[in-house]
Formats: structure tokens, sequence, C-alpha cells
């Protein structure tokens, strides 16, 4: 798991300096910015001190003038755009879309105006389109789904934005974060919009750390250096223990009847419900009234993504009714484990409970991309992945 520590707020480029800290390659991360990168900059990364905690501090050196980057203000259409630049996969580009819709969302209802029609400001800026596009490939190299934070210290003070001087939490932040606990401790903006995007977004559980055996503590650093709190984002990576972890998890079933649309609608359809949030989505044929064949949607999401995967079932189906129970469930404990083999690296997923070891599969799409790249085909490459963890666990 992933445990988010707020004592000091968040931001983009704090949550990427500590997933970097945690050990996610930096030339990994500008590979899957892709275009973006090149076009628009370098990316770095550097150890500083805050408050004398050693952290890494993530940048982006624009080579673009300033006037044409981070004080325009971007339009969605055109941020949708730039994603599409980058080299994330298909899936993470969607779930980046999803995030900066969010966004604009929020924005749209502060400000009543159509969603098209928003002006992203601070946040439309190059930097924080690094910063969002960066985070869902960091997430989607740890592989980790069970990420958990504390509340958030949202600061205190008045910040300036493009609409005026504000308190904080400023008006976009504020919307982003209803319905997570949140305290206020400190003189200046702690939390930014980008930060709570991505920790509201990614977070399945919000309170004290759970009892967890701890392997590795990644540090995050903000901009600022003030003497009397590190501004730092602490991440610590670990595993939760056995009686203290998905027993008792709570989550939310939602099912939906249709009988009346388009079926190449279903694809898209549950590609933007994995993006906003789903943690698994399933359809399965039933007879409905009048003899007429049907489908039912079923989604499993945490209690939080219940009103936003709601609001995609009636954007992009035909229901007209969705119903839904909470209960709790117990899961395995899931980690990612990647091996080295003749065509390439491949991830393994692995199920334990405890120290035993109850499934391992190599990741298929590892699988499928090595097996376009070499010219052979998938069931070899899985072959020679399983062989080559088989082979590494007997030395």
């Amino acid at each position: 798991m992933l445990y988010f520590d707020c004592f000091s707020g968040a931001s983009g480029d704090m949550v990427l300096g500590a997933m970097i800290d945690l050990g996610l390659p930096v030339d990994a991360l500008k590979s899957a910015l892709g275009s973006l990168a090149i076009e628009y900059g370098d990316v770095t990364s550097e150890r500083v001190l805050r408050a004398g905690v050693s952290a890494t501090k993530f940048r982006l050196v624009e080579t673009v003038p300033a006037e044409a980057s981070t004080h325009k203000h971007y339009h969605l259409k055109h941020i949708v755009s730039a994603i599409r630049r980058s080299a994330l996969s298909g899936e993470g580009q969607e779930r980046a879309v999803h995030l900066f819709e969010r966004l604009a969302a929020a924005e749209a209802a502060i400000h009543q105006t159509p969603i098209e029609r928003v002006h992203l400001h601070e946040v439309g800026a190059l930097d924080s389109i690094i910063d969002i596009v960066g985070a869902v490939y960091a997430f989607e190299w740890f592989g980790v789904d069970d990420v958990m934070a504390s509340p958030l210290n949202v600061g205190g003070g008045t910040v300036r934005c493009a609409h005026g001087v504000f308190p904080v939490p400023a008006p976009a932040t504020a919307r982003l974060l209803e319905g997570v606990p949140v305290y206020a401790d400190g003189q200046s903006e702690l939390v930014t919009p980008t930060g709570a995007l991505l920790v509201t977004h990614y977070a399945r559980q919000y309170g004290p750390m759970p009892v967890m055996t701890i392997d590795r503590i990644g540090y995050g650093a903000g901009d600022r250096d003030p003497k009397e709190r590190p501004n730092v984002l602490r991440i610590l990576r670990g595993t939760r223990a056995a009686d203290a972890g998905q027993p008792g998890e709570r989550i939310v079933k939602m099912e939906s009847e249709i009988d009346d649309m388009n079926p190449q609608l279903f694809g898209p359809l549950m590609d933007a419900l994995h993006a906003a949030g789903a943690l698994d989505v399933f359809y399965t044929p039933v007879q409905m009234k009048k003899g007429r064949p049907g489908t039912l949607v079923t989604i499993i999401a945490p209690p939080d993504r219940r009103q936003a995967l709601t609001d995609i079932l009636f954007r992009e189906s035909t229901t007209i009714g969705v119903r839904y129970e909470e209960m709790s469930r117990t899961r395995l404990e899931r980690t990612i484990e990647p091996v080295e083999t003749p065509y390439g690296r491949v991830r393994f997923k692995i199920a334990r409970r405890g120290e035993e070891e109850l499934n391992a599969a190599p990741e298929f799409d590892d699988c499928a991309r090595l097996a376009a790249e070499r010219g052979v085909s998938i069931k070899t490459v899985q072959a020679a992945a399983i062989k080559a963890r088989l082979d590494g666990a007997s030395k």
C-alpha cells in the first residue's frame, strides 16, 4: 500500500518528488511524458533540504517563453490535446483527461460557466499538466491500488488567484476537497488544486496510518522552505498487517440494467468508469421484462466515488436509474514484482495472505507489448516470464 502523510499539505510536484524518492526512475517518467517533456522543456529532480529534512524536488525546466506557458490560460480541449501527445497508456490518458474534467467541472460550478468555456488558470499551466500526467504514470508504474491518506492540512491565511484574493483553501481546492477530512494549521496555502485533485482521486481511505510494515519512505519537496515545518509530502510504502488490512474495507456495489443501448457504447462506458475510479466493472446478460434481452452493469468502487460514477452512467449510457449498496470485503495483499525475460521486463501480479503466496500472474499488457515488439506470440512471452520467475525463486 501507499500512505500519503499530508501533514504539510500536498501539491503536484510534491507528489512526483515523493514518487521519485520512492524509486520511480526519472528516465522512465520522461519516456512516459513523451513529447510533453520534449516540447515544453526538460524534467529533472534534485536533493534539497526542507527544514532539515532531505527530500526530492521535482522540476519542469521550461524552454518555451514564460508568456506562452505559465501565464497562459488553457481551455480543457487544449489540455486534452496535450495529454494525447504524451506516451501514457490509453487507460492512463483517459484517467488524466478525467482528472482535468473534474477540475473543469469544479471551476465551472464556481464561476457559473459551461465547462467548454472554463479557463483553467494556474492549474492549466504547463508545469501542472506535467505534474498530473506524470503522477498518473507514477501510480501505474508502482501498480498499487491500495492508497490511503491522512487528513489534509490546507494551511491558512489567504492566497492570490486569477480572480482575486481568497481565504485558504482557494475556491477550486475547497470544492475538490468536498467530503474529505481536512484541517487548517499554517499561515499559507499548503494544498494546491493539483495536490487536492491527485490525492482525492487515488486515496481510497482517509485517517491515521494503519498498522503496516514499512519498506520505504519517500519525501517530495515543495518550492517554499519555511523554518517552522518541513514543506514536504511524505509517502510511506509497505504492507498492511494481516489483521489490520482489507477485512472491513468498505466498498459500494452499483447496478443498473440496460436493454436499449447500442452495444458499441459498452466498451467506452467501461473505460470511462475505470478511469473515474471504479475498482471493477463487469457486464452480465439478463432477461428483462417483456422477454427483452438486456445487460446488467455492475460496478465495484470506493464509496466516495459513487456520485462521480453515477454521473458517468447517466451521461454515457441509456439507463434511467442506478441502485447501490455499501458492503465490506476481504481481499488478498497484492504487489507488483518485475522479472527479466529474454524478451524484456514483465511485471507479475502477486497475491499473498500474510507470508503465503497464493497467486502469481504475468501482466498481460506487458506480454502483449513485448510479443508485438519481438514478433512472437503472447503465450511465448507468458511462458518465458513464468519460467524466469520460477528460475529466480529456485536460486
